[in-house]
């Protein structure tokens, strides 16, 4: 789930970049632009809620009020303490006016609002939605304003103040780019790019009473973040009079818990990738280029301007200006091979809010799955667990309701209507699969035929080829059919084992660069065969200790690329590639693993196990001493258990701490090393759990003294 992390490769291409040269206006002022809003006026908006924010000893907020709408208000200024800058940006980014205040490397991201239509959107349907959810929508806004009237100088020029609909237009935004629009965008406007190969993604396990050694449920939430940006993770626990009670991970924008759980059931995420998107060849009318061809007849485009205002250097801005075309399919995009239309799951919904609000309220699996019925969200894997030792999984999609005869992996002709898809499958033709024999659920961005024991797996037959579903397996995949799959009976211990497997499986991807490896013709040359011996003997395992890991992930990561890229695999120029980077950076092809792979903190820079596409997954940065600096990966992570008695517990990790961004606090790398030993803390979900272990407690706009580092 990083969908800012790959806009601008997605976007390279566009004329947008292009246009930053072209006609515009350059304003060396705020002429023209609003009055920001009166702080006092912000200010006064806060006496409406009522709302106490408890940190426990890890910094994290606990958010107690008797509304639902208190509890979102105190939500949006406990985040901003922590990550206002981030939330800032998200707010930005979904206005389309980043680059106001990035400049012109978020342009293409501020043309995506306008060819996506975010805020049309949101204008045409905010009303729809029931008052409950844009109360909640509307607080939250109102916390983040709150935060930022009481911090003159946080916010940025023309942010303020948000509203419920700002807090609406994230959802619109962000959810149809987690399944992979932004690849598709990237391959239409670049065909020969390729799709990246790196299987970078999350993983859910749940484990119902039959299967467990002592009888409880048990759930595993584990998606895969960036260690910080728009999508990483932030950790609270939510309570309000009115039944909104609920402990996981939020966005920065997101009032909502996006996985996790309740009292009676939690869940987790990970992404799904079935075909969701559609391209179509427009015939474009050689007298007329406002025009194309549909059913035999010129129609005209739907036009409209997409004002960029761009920030160049200190004040100065230049808007730029960018046509923006919409046929009878969706949103059009110009390449330098043809003229393009999209349909994608998604366009033009939002009604996301109701959907994952009705999810955090839900108290039983009846429940829950009527609000996943709501099909409101476009894609995502949920992975369900709860206290009556329910267990479930759903390869969630809006899929469109296709012409079964047509092949709808390729470019689709864009002069027929009747390929022009209307409506979804029913929740009902949904993937899902309930309280199987086996005991187990589990994905890890891998097919949906392989989710279950195979008494109970889904077959391929059940479902048409128009829905795209994907059949692929990722290394985590196998090692959860390895490692839960294989255990009649898991144990507390196991399943925590289990989740901190560090192997590749034999038939992982990671096995196929080992055999190409060793395949090669050394050609007498004694440094690709000590480096073949030394491949030979490792045990596929990426733990701080192993001597083989580093020369064995440096060189599958540039033959991932090559795949991803459509080029021939290069099995010896990756291999010499990683040996020289190995010795030159630490003088042999055989360092121990926790010398190159690390997570750095602030003052903290500690060996951590783990690797890319393990389960305990760890995606290092490479920095120019050689080392690999974990950026995104496991993040937060949480096991939830009832028990044979259906009473809950729960214990998390974050990869750094609560104060997201705030080096001073105590709580800025205070978890990574429990993060790095692979151990948890309690989720103090309870307030018999939470009693003696309040740090601060307080009112939003309460003085709260600045925190010191421990």
């Amino acid at each position: 789930m990083r969908f800012l992390k790959w806009l601008g490769l997605a976007l390279a291409g566009l004329a947008v970049i292009a246009l930053l040269a072209s006609g515009g206006v350059v304003l060396t002022d705020r002429m023209g632009r609003p009055a920001p809003p009166d702080p006092t006026a912000l200010i006064a908006k806060a006496t409406a809620y009522h709302v106490r924010i408890r940190r426990d000893d890890f910094g994290v907020p606990h958010v107690l009020g008797p509304r639902d709408a208190d509890v979102a208000f105190g939500l949006g200024y406990a985040h901003s303490e922590d990550d206002f800058a981030t939330i800032q940006e998200a707010a930005l980014a979904t206005r389309g006016e980043l680059a106001a205040l990035k400049g012109r490397q978020a342009a293409p991201g501020d043309y995506l609002v306008r060819l996506m239509r975010v805020w049309p959107t949101v204008n045409a349907h905010y009303g729809e939605l029931p008052p409950d959810v844009r109360a909640v929508l509307k607080a939250y806004a109102d916390g983040v304003n709150f935060y930022a009237a009481k911090h003159p100088g946080a916010a940025a020029p023309d942010l303020l103040p948000l509203t419920g609909k700002d807090t609406l237009a994230g959802f619109v935004f962000k959810t149809p780019l987690f399944y992979g629009l932004q690849e598709t965008l990237e391959a239409l406007i670049k065909p020969t790019s390729g799709k990246p190969m790196a299987p970078i993604g999350s993983n859910g396990v749940a484990v119902a009473p039959s299967r467990s050694a002592d009888g409880a449920t048990r759930l595993l939430v584990n998606s895969h973040q960036p260690y910080a940006g728009p999508v990483a993770w932030y950790e609270a626990v939510l309570q309000s009079g009115e039944g909104w009670h609920v402990a996981g991970g939020f966005f920065p924008g997101s009032p909502f818990m996006l996985h996790g759980h309740n009292e009676h059931l939690g869940w987790a995420n990970t992404v799904n990738q079935p075909d969701l998107v559609d391209i179509y060849q427009l015939t474009i009318n050689p007298k007329d280029p406002g025009q194309y061809r549909l059913d035999g007849a010129w129609k005209d485009f739907e036009k409209s301007d997409a004002a960029i205002r761009v920030k160049i250097a200190g004040p100065l801005i230049w808007t730029a200006h960018k046509e923006v075309l919409w046929s009878a399919h969706g949103p059009v995009m110009k390449t330098d091979h043809g003229v393009f239309a999209l349909r994608y799951a998604g366009m033009g919904t939002a009604r996301q809010p109701l959907q994952y609000f009705r999810l955090n309220k839900a108290r039983d699996m009846a429940e829950w799955r009527a609000a996943m019925a709501l099909q409101a969200l476009p894609s995502i894997n949920y992975i369900y667990g709860d206290e009556k030792g329910n267990i479930g999984y759903v390869y969630n999609g809006q899929f469109p309701d296709r012409i079964a005869s047509v092949d709808w992996k390729k470019t689709l002709p864009g002069d027929r209507s009747d390929l022009i898809w209307k409506r979804y499958r029913p929740f009902s033709a949904t993937p899902q699969i309930w309280n199987p024999k086996s005991g187990l659920v589990f994905n890890s961005n891998n097919t949906p035929f392989q989710a279950t024991g195979p008494q109970d797996a889904l077959k391929p037959r059940d479902f048409p080829a128009s829905m795209g579903l994907e059949t692929g397996m990722t290394n985590r995949a196998w090692r959860a059919l390895e490692t839960f799959g294989a255990d009649p009976k898991i144990t507390a211990e196991a399943f925590r084992r289990y989740k901190f497997d560090v192997a590749y499986s034999s038939r992982s991807d990671m096995a196929k660069v080992l055999a190409a490896v060793a395949a090669l013709d050394p050609k007498g040359d004694a440094g690709i065969q000590a480096a073949q011996a030394l491949l030979a003997g490792w045990d596929r395992r990426t733990n701080v200790e192993s001597r083989g890991a580093a020369l064995a992930v440096l060189t599958a990561l540039p033959i991932a690329e090559d795949l991803g890229a459509g080029k021939r695999v290069g099995a010896r120029g990756a291999l010499a590639k990683a040996m020289a980077t190995l010795n030159t950076h630490f003088g042999r092809v055989d360092p121990q693993w926790g010398q190159v792979n690390r997570i750095i903190r602030g003052k903290l820079d500690l060996p951590i196990d783990g690797g890319p596409d393990t389960y305990r997954a760890v995606y290092g940065e490479a920095q120019p001493d050689g080392r690999l600096k974990a950026a995104d990966g496991d993040t937060l992570i949480m096991f939830v258990t009832w028990d044979r008695a259906g009473t809950l517990s729960s214990e998390s990790i974050h990869q750094f701490g609560s104060a997201t961004l705030d080096p001073r606090s105590p709580h800025y790398a205070d978890q990574t090393p429990l993060f790095v030993a692979m151990k948890l803390k309690p989720v103090r979900f309870t307030e018999a759990a939470l009693k003696g272990h309040i740090e601060e407690d307080y009112a939003p706009g309460d003085r709260r003294p600045r925190r010191t580092a421990r």
